[in-house]
């Protein structure tokens, strides 16, 4: 399923002209290799282009589709037309000369196989370039004396015939022959494609998929078998799992699209979230990045969240100068490095239209009242940032959580418990219930249902009718710190540094104390009419909650008292802000 969809992909971009064909990849070039009629170098020319990065400008090599590379291990296998130093000019920085030159003499013994019989002046020039080149005073050659560091560090190279000013890979007569070599049946092994269905020549060993964070350099598989406690039935590599030459090419070739598109791959943990639309559009990608981090600047939050709304219900939107068709098929797919291979974390398929509204669902149960300015926003790293201490040199969350929270927002689904754990351990050990950790509580509970948080207490902002009692004390604990603040101003620590979790699990024991401290703080207030006001503060709480206070509150009662405690403590502010306003 995951490589069929990869495969259709490819298609899709093939006929917009986004990946290379068949037999052909794109791949960064550093430095062409000039060359004159007689074979001769006469010319080492960088191909890098100034690019920006952030806030720095950097040369970066250019990006040139040239014939596809075979995977190496640690044998000797050259590449056509494109290569590093070691096969192109025979030198390297690896210290291992006799193979060096051995590298060299693969490549001209490859070259002179697919180009035997190319009657064009290029083609000569390159046969007589291998004839003549002698690897052994290459660094003697002024032309390479520039470049030599950067040009032996293993960066591609590419050759150009000067007269025709034009690359070899670009010439007709040479991609006709490296196509025949290609697509060559004659050492293939025969068996049917599980991607098509179809019998067909099988790919022993897939492509390298390059580009993920955390993966090795030079690429890692998605498919691979190199043990023989991976294979069955005497069948060696990749025959384990049959994939057609062109189905292998062109599932990894659209993974590498999708992983090189840093404008719409999104890491989340470890995981990279690749995401694509039947037809390739990519405005498709655009606005559901931004659903799920933040809105650009070309579109504020309210656009974005307009445009979903109309979206999940159906309707087809204007973005990007694209009409985005809530029906599309749209597929999410989650890949994490593991040594030399790719992980699938999760694949999901359904509707664009339905995929927009669980990630709107998810974004409204997060609404919640917040003394930012503008509308409060909490896009998916900053949920995750909530669980770790940001004093920490490693600020990033569990990778398997971060997964877990991804696929119910996707699936729009239950919250898993880690995620909720994760909040209360910071609230524990910081003593601090953020606007983010408020909308976490009143999303987890909102989605997984449970008797002692009832929906009442899991609103916007301050409810002041509800009677639940764990809500009730949050809001109490508020009042009583409130008191304690008027009473020593300036104060830098108070109750809630102290008593705020025992508070929060055991209130029978320490809300007496609290109360009685807060009617020795309320002595202390200057101020008639404000003093009052406090009182009746306090005592408009304490008539709901009676005269007894419960002697434990589990985890779920514990959230409503942080969420009662979060609503009061807004309710203050915004209060405060509406006297200052008037």
């Amino acid at each position: 399923m995951i490589i069929q969809a990869l495969v259709e992909h490819y298609e899709d971009l093939l006929k917009r002209n986004e990946v290379p064909r068949d037999g052909w990849e794109q791949l960064k070039v550093s430095y062409a290799l000039c060359l004159n009629a007689d074979g001769e170098l006469i010319q080492v020319l960088p191909t890098k282009s100034e690019q920006v990065v952030g806030k720095k400008s950097v040369f970066s090599p250019r990006s040139m589709v040239v014939p596809a590379h075979c995977k190496r291990s640690s044998g000797v296998a050259p590449n056509f037309l494109c290569d590093n130093s070691s096969y192109m000019l025979g030198v390297d920085d690896k210290g291992k000369p006799d193979r060096t030159l051995r590298c060299f003499d693969e490549s001209k013994k490859l070259h002179e196989e697919i180009l035997k019989g190319v009657d064009t002046p290029g083609a000569k020039a390159l046969l007589r370039f291998f004839e003549s080149w002698n690897p052994q005073l290459a660094h003697e050659n002024s032309l390479l004396q520039e470049f030599w560091d950067d040009v032996i560090s293993g960066c591609n190279l590419v050759f150009r015939y000067d007269e025709d000013q034009c690359f070899l890979q670009d010439v007709t007569e040479l991609a006709d022959a490296w196509n025949e070599r290609y697509f060559s049946t004659s050492d293939v092994v025969e068996m049917v494609c599980l991607a098509s269905g179809r019998k067909t020549g099988i790919e022993a060993v897939h492509p390298a998929i390059k580009g993920v964070r955390g993966a090795q350099s030079s690429g890692a598989a998605l498919v691979s078998f190199n043990c023989d406690a991976f294979c069955s039935y005497g069948k060696k590599q990749n025959y384990n799992a049959p994939i057609s030459k062109y189905a292998a090419f062109a599932y990894t070739t659209a993974l590498n699209h999708l992983i090189a598109d840093r404008d719409h791959v999104q890491y989340i943990g470890d995981t990279a979230m690749l995401c694509w639309v039947s037809g390739a559009e990519p405005a498709y990608q655009g606005l559901y990045k931004m659903m799920l981090t933040e809105s650009s600047e070309k579109y504020s939050q309210r656009d974005i969240w307009d445009k979903a709304a109309r979206l999940a219900d159906g309707q087809s939107v204007d973005f990007e100068e694209s009409r985005l068709n809530p029906n599309r098929n749209f597929y999410v797919l989650g890949v994490a490095p593991n040594a030399a291979r790719l992980s699938i974390r999760f694949f999901l398929r359904n509707s664009f239209g339905q995929f927009v509204k669980n990630v709107l669902n998810h974004h409204r149960r997060l609404e919640i009242v917040s003394s930012n300015e503008g509308d409060f926003e909490l896009p998916l790293w900053k949920l995750l940032g909530e669980t770790v201490n940001q004093n920490s040199k490693d600020k990033s969350a569990s990778p398997t959580m971060a997964g877990e929270v991804l696929r119910a927002i996707l699936l729009d689904r239950r919250y898993p418990a880690t995620l909720l754990n994760g909040v209360n351990l910071r609230i524990h050990a910081e003593k601090e219930v953020t606007p983010g950790r408020a909308a976490i509580l009143k999303a987890y509970y909102l989605k997984n249902s449970h008797p002692d948080v009832p929906e009442e207490v899991l609103q916007m902002s301050l409810n002041i009718d509800s009677t639940n009692v764990p809500y009730l004390l949050g809001r109490l604990f508020f009042t009583l710190e409130n008191i304690q603040r008027a009473a020593n101003p300036g104060i830098n620590s108070t109750i809630k540094d102290k008593f705020f979790n025992s508070a929060s699990a055991t209130p029978a024991t320490v809300f007496p104390l609290l109360i009685n401290l807060a009617q020795k703080h309320l002595r202390k207030i200057d101020g008639e009419g404000f003093r009052i006001k406090l009182e009746k503060d306090c005592a408009e709480v304490l008539d709901k909650l009676g005269e007894t206070f419960p002697p434990r509150l589990n985890l779920a009662q514990q959230g409503a008292f942080q969420l009662g405690y979060y609503h009061q403590r807004q309710f203050h502010f915004q209060g405060k802000n509406k006297d200052t306003e008037e």
